[in-house]
């Protein structure tokens, strides 16, 4: 069982390498049999992509962390149950191929086990204003 600190500390940790661009320390969060999934609409467009396992999740954060930055990262709301944790967070997106920057709202599901994240689900949508 893991506690609440343990579960702060490692959305804390997520959080930073996440903004900071950091892969490596990304990816090791991860359990070797991690879920990871992502949800959104971007330009009207519907985003998906799921991944099973440590090794087939990289790709898909090194493709983000490669083509997006992100930049004034606010946490709005943590909530955390035992080993589940829900994150309600914005920032400005910034795509480094596109140039353009879009302020973006984003709730994390995030299940922790054996002080790794097991399961990862992110839902996104652009906003229309950045307040």
């Amino acid at each position: 069982m893991v506690d609440r600190a343990e579960v702060e500390q490692l959305l804390k940790r997520l959080y930073a390498a996440r903004v900071g661009g950091r892969l490596d320390e990304l990816c090791a969060l991860f359990s070797a049999q991690a879920n990871f999934r992502i949800a959104g609409a971007s330009d009207g467009k519907p985003i998906a992509l799921a991944a099973q396992g440590r090794e087939a999740i990289r790709p898909w954060l090194a493709m983000m962390v490669k083509t997006f930055k992100l930049a004034r990262h606010e946490i709005l709301t943590t909530l955390i149950d035992g080993e589940r944790g829900a994150v309600r967070w914005r920032a400005d997106i910034h795509s480094r191929i596109t140039g353009a920057v879009v302020a973006t709202e984003l709730v994390d599901m995030i299940e922790v086990a054996d002080g790794e994240i097991s399961a990862y689900i992110e839902y996104f949508v652009p906003t229309t204003s950045k307040g």
